[in-house]
């Protein structure tokens, strides 16, 4: 499965020549997930892998929208069909201004204290991701396991490593360049 999801980035999601990324870092590659998060094979395949990478307790899965919308969506789904149901939730970057003010939506069946796994499509170096964390474990929820589909390896996993979390990817940059 990881050799096909590999596949599918590089088909889809892989472009190669100059880009100024959200770090605000320029780079020679960028990595569109989304392509391949929002086709079916993608999320299908995403949806395999994440499921079995998932820590055994973890009752919840989500992360900073816009990234990890399509990947908690496909897991949480799957996640039913293989009888092992998630709760999915998604982290603004910044609570709402009106109706409940949220920043942490989805949390109907996630009660205070429940054990989650933080999903992000592509990291660089981490940023948004932790901000993402903190949201959730201030908002009472337990982060107990780091997950993405493509690191890039700019410095995410040292950083996340430094914050007291371990980054687990599923594909990295050597496996798609």
């Amino acid at each position: 499965m990881k050799d096909r999801l590999i596949a599918i980035l590089k088909e889809r999601s892989v472009r190669t020549g100059t880009f100024t990324l959200a770090s605000g870092k320029t780079s020679d590659l960028y990595v569109d997930a989304r392509q391949t998060t929002l086709s079916p094979e993608g999320s299908t395949v995403l949806a395999s892998l994440i499921l079995e990478a998932l820590h055994p307790d973890a009752v919840g899965i989500g992360g900073p929208v816009t990234g990890a919308d399509p990947v908690t969506g496909a897991v949480i789904t799957h996640s039913w069909l293989q009888g092992r149901p998630l709760h999915g939730f998604m982290v603004r970057k910044e609570a709402k201004g009106h109706g409940a003010g949220n920043q942490v939506e989805g949390r109907y069946g996630l009660p205070d204290g429940a054990k989650v796994c933080m999903i992000e499509d592509t990291v660089t170096t981490g940023g948004s991701l932790l901000k993402a964390i903190k949201a959730v474990e201030d908002a009472g929820l337990v982060v107990i396991q780091v997950l993405c589909v493509v690191d890039r390896c700019e410095g995410a996993a040292e950083r996340f490593r430094a914050a007291g979390y371990t980054l687990e990817s599923l594909v990295n940059r050597d496996d798609i360049t």
